[in-house]
């Protein structure tokens, strides 16, 4: 079977010219360096923001029982699309090894930041050939956003990395760009059968774990294979693999995947964020759209370009028709324009341009690192930061640490807002999911009961049939002191929180 050098540059690069020499290739790999360094003082930390208590959560119930883990917020027999393979492995190694929820969850983001690393690397080699280009694609990938901060997982930039490299979507991101770099060299060999199902079970997995991401990793798919042209005795083995994806998503048994897209009107008011403030979020990849018009006119096959405006048409579909969870595959448009960038300095046309390439994609990462520095915070504490830096620092969130040594697992706690997103994760349930939850059915009428609890004017006798329909054991409640003869005091926790015991 005969198959491509694992370098070979794909369409588009500069063929014959020699790659740098060590020491020019050293100052990206530096900086590259010292970014991983501070993201794995990060994973020490572990700061908690966004879905951290979602995550955590999920685990939770599967280290408990891998067959039938129930919903992971609220006390119901429901599926959950966070039941992914990823999950899965994560939450049998909690139970196997006894561990800490938040010890797995640094395990996750160490592997996950390790497959990120290895697929940007292995991917852009497939791109170019020379030292510097893989440490210049990193570096691009992470800084090269907008003076805006953006916080979203499944976002590559610096400081949504810090916040969310545990979660399940950086594992996928760092899948995906193996699955591109594993089908790149796929298409310019003849790989056998083999290689085509595996393809396409990486595809589903990819899927499984992070359904966004999942989607960014077909459009990146999908131009890798528009662009390569493939012929026409490839198509079988092509069709092959993506119907063994789409069988392992049906068969997935702890939720049904295709439901999904059923769901996505529940997702566009949240997602309308992503579309505001979007020039001062995402101005800086800019450099990379010109370096994109570059690459096409010297290639009009270019991977990259292709796979660009399918992230692009996607995401303007999306702003136009109203559907603002198209948002999420923004990275599809980013991540192609970025690494273009980062090519140009090392394969654009002579040694001025690509000196100018140089200039200004410095000049852009420096001004990216500077907006987003406040992210050594969450590796050496805020309190450590000058005010310069610290302005820009993401708050992160107290823990609920203090109700431990009283509420039990699987115990039912009343809470609303912030609560509920983090109470979970220490193994309670919450009468309300702190998070969208489209597999629940009674998800409406448990957020009114919740609202109507705390609610001043709500009769003492309704907030007791409250109580009793969710078999509430624990009330939580920082706004004011609670006077219900129900309730009784049991301990104090941060910004003048209580925790109640429900009486029987």
């Amino acid at each position: 079977m005969r198959t491509a050098p694992p370098e070979a540059p794909s369409a588009g690069t500069a063929v014959g010219r020699p790659p740098t020499s060590p020491g020019g290739a050293y100052a990206p790999r530096a900086a590259a360096v010292l970014l991983a360094a501070l993201l794995l003082l990060v994973i020490v930390r572990l700061p908690w923001a966004g879905d951290l208590g979602m995550h955590a959560a999920t685990i939770q119930r599967l280290r408990h029982s891998v067959l039938h883990p129930g919903n992971p917020l609220v006390d119901a027999d429901t599926p959950s699309p966070y039941y992914s393979p990823w999950m899965l492995l994560l939450g049998s190694v909690a139970r196997a090894g006894g561990l800490s929820v938040f010890v797995v969850l640094r395990l996750a983001a160490f592997t996950g930041l390790t497959l990120l690393a290895t697929g940007v690397w292995r991917y852009v080699r497939t791109l170019s050939a020379h030292r510097a280009a893989p440490a210049l694609a990193a570096l691009s990938l992470v800084l090269l956003w907008g003076t805006e901060l953006i916080n979203w997982s499944g976002f590559l930039s610096l400081n949504s990395l810090a916040l969310t490299v545990s979660y399940p979507s950086v594992l996928a991101l760092g899948l995906a760009f193996h699955y591109w770099a594993w089908l790149t060299r796929a298409l310019r060999a003849e790989a056998g059968w083999e290689v085509w199902l595996g393809l396409g079970t990486l595809w589903a997995l990819i899927l499984l774990c992070h359904q966004f991401t999942g989607f960014v990793a077909t459009l990146g798919g999908l131009a890798a294979v528009l662009a390569a042209r493939p012929p026409r005795a490839l198509w079988p083995r092509l069709g092959a693999g993506a119907a063994l994806g789409l069988l392992v998503l049906w068969l997935w048994p702890y939720y049904d995947f295709f439901a999904l897209f059923s769901a996505g009107s529940d997702l566009e008011e949240v997602h309308r964020a992503l579309y505001t403030n979007f020039l001062g979020r995402y101005w800086l990849a800019l450099l990379g759209v010109a370096a994109l018009v570059v690459r096409w006119r010297r290639d009009r096959r270019d991977p990259l370009v292709t796979f660009f405006l399918l992230g692009a048409l996607v995401c303007a579909t999306g702003f136009a028709t109203g559907h603002y969870a198209w948002g999420r595959t923004l990275p599809a448009a980013l991540v192609p324009a970025q690494i273009a960038a980062a090519l140009e300095v090392v394969q654009g046309g002579g040694r001025a341009v690509r000196t100018r390439w140089a200039w200004a994609l410095g000049g852009a990462l420096a001004l990216g690192a500077w907006t987003q520095a406040g992210v050594l915070g969450y590796a050496v504490g805020r309190a450590a930061l000058p005010d310069v830096l610290a302005a820009d620092y993401t708050p992160t969130w107290t823990g609920y640490y203090w109700i431990t040594p009283y509420v039990k697992y699987g115990d039912v706690v009343m809470a609303r807002d912030l609560p509920s997103r983090l109470i979970p994760a220490y193994g309670p349930y919450t009468v309300a999911p702190g998070y969208p939850d489209f597999f629940l059915p009674d998800e409406s009428r448990r957020e009114r009961a919740v609202r109507r609890y705390y609610t001043l004017r709500t009769p003492e006798g309704v907030r007791r049939d409250i109580l009793r329909t969710y078999a509430v054991r624990w009330v939580v409640d920082g706004s004011r002191p609670r006077h219900d003869p129900e309730l009784r005091v049991v301990t104090h926790g941060p910004g003048g929180q209580v925790l109640y015991a429900v009486t029987p």
